[in-house]
Formats: structure tokens, C-alpha cells, sequence
């Protein structure tokens, strides 16, 4: 592992077959020059320099301090400061209660109401194995097979039984809140379970500090920052000492990484995506994105698997280069986002999905997004199923 290096170009060569990349080490400034037979990438999905920041108005006029969670400096003091967290996803889920002590007071601004499934921060199932005296490994694995099986439920019923779904989730943060809380103004998305993320709250934790009054939740839109706070639409103005944009990532799509192929500037979005993990016109090259509704490293075993028996096989032909391409029936498949927005359509996917690559309506060409059909099928996939080119 080489630490501190930036791949910043990758170029690849037919005739060589080979990737040569271009790094500029962080620490040095020096810039290397490395060369492949195949790159894997496992870089993540988001962006590490930088979060995602709409352009709101007004901002520079603000007097305080303005920090995104992105970016967080490790001198920021909010004792006794009035804050306020701009957006209600995982991060400003996690952020308020963990700060709700030490604030004069923080509020959570959200557009809109965001999903949460509040309950006890530990597996009882795990516990009640090793009271046991189960084994360590036996505990783990089934506790693990519960979870993936208690995540898939729910993923099924938000489609199959959205509104029962729906109600139950509601009704979780109410037994929290209590029966005196705006709970249709400000924990009644207009979208049904699961479109976008489901964040997790550890014994409610969140909730606790909405209660207790250390914490309250805004729903408004931002009409404009002002030197004292936000100025709202509804007239309303939010005064802070800081303001935290927890508002986002911005996707990073192969890394940022400048590409060409055979010095032509490779546009990411022309490719069809094969199961996902390779794509179409790209040589020698693999791609980890994981699952958006469970761990990510699910999908990284998955593909670990894959691409090493590729490699095997691969070798076993004696070829020295792999490319994905449509068969002759595939040419006529509608070209649909790499995630389809029914399924999941969170803003940092929405606001990049012109940059990924296609996925068709038919297999190899689907990027489903469902573990329990991938574990299966990618452990089989057919490799001399006419989609690969072998050279």
C-alpha cells in the first residue's frame, strides 16, 4: 500500500496492453509513473475533498462560523453556542444529539422530512447467543445472517407495503416524541420507505434531544442567510452562532481520475455497465460500488470473487486483455440509469447520474442493487457468455 499517492491520469494502451498512470505524491509533489495489466478501482463513490454545497443566498453576509461535517475543523468549540445542522440525513441525525449537551441550543433545518427507524443500539439476538456460550464465530455469522435478512424485509415491504411501512415508522418516532409533537410537519416524508436513506437512530437518541428540548427541528425552506442566522420563507428567522451544512457528498466517479483509451478521452457515461462491475469499451479494468441499503462491503466480497476468477480465467485462455461488449441482441436495449430512481434516487445520486455509466434491461447489463439475487448470480456468472472479449 502506498500512502499519500494520487492517481490523477490513466491511459490505456491497445497495442502494450497495459495501463500507465500518472501520481502525484501528496506529501512530496514528486510525480511517478506506473504501469498495469489491469486496474482495479475501489476508491468509494464520494468525493473526500469536499462536500457537497448548494449556493445559498445571502451566505457570505453570515457573521458566525459555517462548517460542513465534510471538512471538520478539529478546534470547533460549540459550548453554549446557538447552532443550527441544514439538512435531517444520517449525518445531522448523528451530529445533534451527540452536540445537544454542550449547545445553548441546535436545530435541525430540513427542507423536508427524512425516514428514521429509531431502536436499541445493540443485537439482542447476539447477546442472547453468547449468554449461550456460542461460539464466537457461529454468534457472529448467524447474527449477520439476521441482519441481512431483517434489511431485506424491509426493503421488500417498501415496495410491496410501502404505506403499512410507512405508518411504522411514523409511529416510532411519535412513541418517542410524544403525542403533543408536530410529527406530520416534520417526520411525514412525501416519499415512500426507503427511496432514499433509511438513517438509524441508537436508542432514539435523536428524538431524546428533540424531547428534552435541547434540540428542535425546522421545516421551512431557506429564503436567505443573514449576519445573525437564516432568514426562512415563512418569515421566520433562525439566529446561530454556527452553521453546519450537513448537506451532502458530491459522487466521485472513478476517482476523479482523468482517463483515455488509446489516447481518446474516455466520457464514463457512454458505457453499459456489465453486472456492475466492468463496462463496456473499458479494458482490464473493474469497478467496486457497493449497496446502497446495506453494508458496501457486501458487494466488495462479491466482486473480489468475480474479478479474481476472471483473472484465473483469463489466464487459463493465455489473454492478456478483457472487454466488455453488447451482443448483437443487446444492441437494441433501452439505455436506463445505472441506478434506476424508483429504486433509490438520494441527491447526491440524482445530482451525478448523468455521469455514470448505462445498465440495460437484460443480464449481464443489470446492476440490480439486491445482495440476495447478486449473491447467487455473480458467484455464477458466465464468463464466455459472448459479453467479453478476450485478447
Amino acid at each position: 500500500i502506498r500512502f499519500c499517492h494520487e492517481v490523477t491520469t490513466a491511459r490505456w494502451s491497445s497495442e502494450d496492453k497495459l495501463w500507465s498512470l500518472e501520481v502525484t505524491r501528496k506529501d512530496t509533489g514528486e510525480t511517478l509513473f506506473f504501469t498495469c495489466n489491469f486496474l482495479w478501482m475501489c476508491q468509494g463513490y464520494y468525493r473526500h475533498s469536499e462536500g457537497y454545497m448548494p449556493e445559498f443566498p445571502g451566505i457570505e453576509q453570515f457573521k458566525g462560523e459555517i462548517i460542513h461535517p465534510q471538512t471538520w475543523p478539529e478546534d470547533t468549540d460549540y459550548k453554549d453556542k446557538k447552532v443550527v445542522v441544514i439538512g435531517s440525513g444520517a449525518t445531522a441525525a448523528t451530529l445533534i444529539p451527540a452536540m445537544a449537551e454542550e449547545c445553548s441550543h441546535i436545530t435541525m433545518l430540513q427542507r423536508s422530512p427524512t425516514y428514521f427507524s429509531a431502536a436499541a443500539n445493540r443485537d439482542e439476538l447476539a447477546d442472547l447467543l453468547r449468554s449461550l456460550d456460542i461460539p464466537d464465530e457461529w454468534t457472529h455469522e448467524i447474527a449477520r445472517r439476521k441482519i441481512l435478512q431483517d434489511q431485506q424485509t424491509i426493503t421488500r415491504r417498501s415496495f410491496d407495503d410501502s404505506e403499512a411501512l410507512k405508518q411504522e415508522l411514523i409511529a416510532g418516532a411519535k412513541q418517542y416524541l410524544g403525542p403533543d409533537f408536530d410529527v406530520e410537519t416534520h417526520f411525514t416524508p412525501s416519499y415512500r420507505p426507503w427511496r432514499q436513506r433509511l438513517a438509524f437512530v441508537p436508542n432514539g437518541d435523536l428524538f431524546r434531544s428533540i424531547r428534552s428540548e435541547k434540540a428542535s427541528v425546522v421545516t421551512d425552506q431557506i429564503e436567505s442567510f443573514t449576519e445573525t442566522g437564516i432568514l426562512l420563507a415563512s418569515g421566520q428567522e433562525l439566529s446561530a452562532d454556527i452553521i453546519i451544512t450537513a448537506t451532502g457528498f458530491n459522487m466521485n466517479v472513478l476517482g476523479d481520475i482523468a482517463f483515455t483509451i488509446d489516447d481518446v478521452p474516455l466520457n464514463f457515461a457512454n458505457c453499459w455497465a456489465h453486472r456492475g462491475i466492468l463496462f463496456s469499451g473499458i479494458p482490464n479494468m473493474a469497478w467496486v460500488f457497493g449497496y446502497l441499503r446495506t453494508s458496501w462491503t457486501m458487494r466488495s466480497d462479491l466482486v473480489a470473487g468475480f474479478v479474481c476468477r476472471l483473472l484465473n480465467h483469463m489466464s487459463a485462455k493465455g489473454a492478456k486483455m478483457v472487454m466488455p461488449h453488447l451482443r448483437e441482441e443487446d444492441k437494441d436495449m433501452p439505455e436506463l440509469p445505472f441506478v434506476d430512481p424508483e429504486n433509490f434516487n438520494a441527491g447526491y445520486l440524482t445530482r451525478n447520474m448523468h455521469l455514470m455509466p448505462k445498465q440495460g434491461d437484460r443480464a449481464p447489463w443489470i446492476f440490480s442493487q439486491d445482495y440476495y439475487r447478486e449473491k447467487d448470480e455473480i458467484p455464477a456468472a458466465d464468463l464466455e457468455d459472448g459479453t467479453l472479449e478476450y485478447r
